[in-house]
């Protein structure tokens, strides 16, 4: 059974709180209970899109709190739709373990089902950091998405030339001073990917982007803006 954060209408929550910001809530995964938090846009400028953002390695410390995360969330929100972060099985309080990105990409899925679910006849937007890029792009290979959004993917840990473009909108951003993740290695890969995503390289960045927070962000509802037929909302910058 689907979980669902509309209990008086959709059946049982195993569990949630909320408060003016953002919904707690636990989405029913492949390995049991998805920890994830949902946070909207302003009252009364909702679009007809759900964003859903997946975080870093759980292996080093990533989870849907990480700030990469929660500016993709919120620049999500800026263009007027809800934003739906969530921990990956055996991170935080979600139920299971580390799978290698295969599990993680089930577990992606399981969210997107809920999205659908909860959210009719709605875009999917999907974006993530990281290791959340690969298993974004991975998804992306097995089910229909409207926007996707890859930052910092990690390719010197997957096999991303195994992985199609996907039929939609793509961005990708990466930083020019990344740490982590060679830019020469992912300005290699990206030119040889046909049709090519929309690249954005960022000057005096790093993997995680102190102090490029808002850079990255406007990098994302500028896509969007492009890209949907919805508008940032302005007043909320």
């Amino acid at each position: 059974m689907m979980l669902s954060h509309h209990e008086s209408k959709r059946g049982a929550l195993d569990s949630i709180s909320h408060t003016k910001t953002q919904e707690r809530l636990f989405i029913d995964g492949p390995a049991g209970p998805l920890e994830a938090v949902l946070t909207p846009p302003a009252a009364g400028h909702r679009n007809r899109a759900i964003a859903i953002v997946c975080h870093p390695h759980p292996l080093h410390g990533g989870t849907l709190n990480n700030k990469v995360t929660h500016t993709l969330a919120q620049a999500m929100n800026l263009m007027g739709a809800p934003a739906l972060r969530f921990n990956f099985r055996g991170v935080g309080a979600s139920a299971g373990s580390y799978a290698h990105g295969e599990g993680e990409t089930e577990d992606l899925l399981a969210a997107i089902a809920w999205a659908r679910h909860e959210y009719p006849g709605h875009e999917l937007w999907l974006a993530g950091f990281s290791f959340g890029a690969y298993v974004a792009l991975h998804a992306a290979q097995l089910t229909a998405v409207d926007q996707l959004i890859t930052v910092g993917p990690p390719i010197h840990l997957f096999s991303f030339e195994s992985l199609s473009p996907p039929d939609c909108p793509w961005l990708l951003i990466q930083a020019k001073d990344d740490e982590v993740v060679s830019f020469k290695e992912v300005l290699r890969w990206a030119s040889r990917i046909y049709p090519a995503p929309q690249a954005v390289y960022l000057d005096h960045a790093g993997h995680y982007f102190h102090g490029q927070l808002s850079t990255l962000r406007d990098a994302v509802t500028a896509h969007l803006n492009t890209h949907t037929g919805f508008g940032r909302l302005a007043h909320l910058a």
